[in-house]
């Protein structure tokens, strides 16, 4: 096992604002982008040429990461013209994989944040034969994702879509967003136009006969995809209750990266970070949340859940719960932001002039 694809190329329209100035594979997560966490876990496993599949700034990805060496990695980087979808994206790249036909390719989603053993999926391919493995997740509720039974082997016997009714939910496996392809199989995919794997790919390979081979692996696992989710995810990092090698620290309760100023009584909890050159001011309380770099908390702050974009600004005695500030926005004092509000990047609220408001 030597090489992967990593899909990097979404707009993340999702994570906005987050993501109008970022791709969101390089929001920070625990302290490094996201896209460091991947790169770390797939290096620990052995891997050690990566194709970056990207799209939506392309232009961001080589100038922080490089030919990947500081990572373990060789790097390289394959830009599509047009979004071409997940298959669309990974068929654009064969032309920089090594493997030999018979030779197995790992491919990655860049939003997920997973506890996946990588070795036992690669294992399980070759233990079994399969022209595609996929590691499949089992959740709660499994009504917001497409469905994917298997047979008491693991062999994968349908693609199902969203079910609309409580008959139609005939597993609680979903596709967990990692794979392996047998490398002769990723140049069927049709090349120069837009194809999902998960809508298109999959189940035409299913109808052809081919073995998918799931492999349920229930270890920490969770979509990115929200502000909220991102949020947590990054929390969870720092907590240690998702793994990585690529947290900046030790972990634990707090995340304080090198030349942020945390005031001696300010209190920061649940697994919050803050940023390179962040300042929060004192009494202010910081939980579960993200602070990116040059971001200022006034003091007596209360933040929870939230995360605050580079440069912005909150003010003194203001509460977020649950919020998300852009960019250079700036909060004035004795506001109160809860509930999954957005305010945009540059954006500008004065003193006391929001309460339980929506995006702005």
């Amino acid at each position: 096992m030597t090489e992967a694809i990593l899909l990097v190329g979404g707009k993340g329209t999702r994570l906005r604002p987050l993501t109008v100035n970022t791709p969101k594979p390089m929001v920070p997560a625990a302290g490094v982008p996201f896209l460091t966490h991947q790169l770390a876990r797939a290096r620990a496993a052995g891997v050690t040429h990566v194709v970056l599949a990207t799209s939506y700034l392309a232009e961001v990805f080589e100038p922080h990461f490089g030919d990947g060496s500081a990572l373990g990695l060789e790097l390289e980087y394959v830009t599509e013209d047009e979004p071409l979808g997940t298959g669309g994206a990974i068929r654009n790249v064969a032309p920089r994989l090594r493997s030999a036909p018979d030779e197995p390719v790992l491919i990655f989603n860049g939003d997920i944040l997973t506890g996946l053993d990588i070795r036992a999926l690669v294992s399980t391919h070759s233990a079994t034969g399969a022209d595609v493995s996929l590691h499949l997740t089992r959740v709660a509720d499994p009504r917001a994702y497409g469905l994917v039974p298997t047979d008491d082997t693991g062999r994968v016997t349908a693609f199902l879509e969203k079910p609309q009714t409580p008959e139609e939910i005939v597993t609680d496996q979903i596709n967990a967003g990692a794979y392996v392809f047998r490398r002769s199989l990723i140049d069927t995919i049709p090349a120069g136009r837009p194809v999902s794997v998960e809508r298109e790919t999959f189940p035409g390979l299913l109808a052809e006969g081919a073995h998918l081979q799931g492999m349920v692996d229930s270890t920490y696992w969770l979509d990115l995809g929200t502000p909220q989710a991102f949020v947590r995810g990054s929390a969870d990092l720092v907590l240690g209750r998702a793994p990585s090698p690529a947290v900046p620290g030790r972990c634990g309760d707090r995340l304080v990266l090198p030349t942020a100023r945390v005031a001696p009584d300010a209190k920061l909890t649940g697994g919050t970070v803050v940023g390179e050159g962040a300042v929060i001011g004192s009494g202010a309380r910081v939980m579960g949340s993200t602070i990116l770099s040059g971001a200022v908390v006034e003091p007596g702050a209360v933040i929870t859940d939230s995360l605050v974009g580079e440069g912005a600004r909150i003010g003194a005695r203001t509460l977020l719960d649950g919020a998300v500030i852009g960019d250079g926005a700036s909060v004035g004092t004795d506001n109160e932001l809860r509930a999954g509000v957005r305010v945009w990047c540059g954006a500008v609220l004065p003193d006391g002039s929001v309460r339980f408001s929506s995006d702005m």
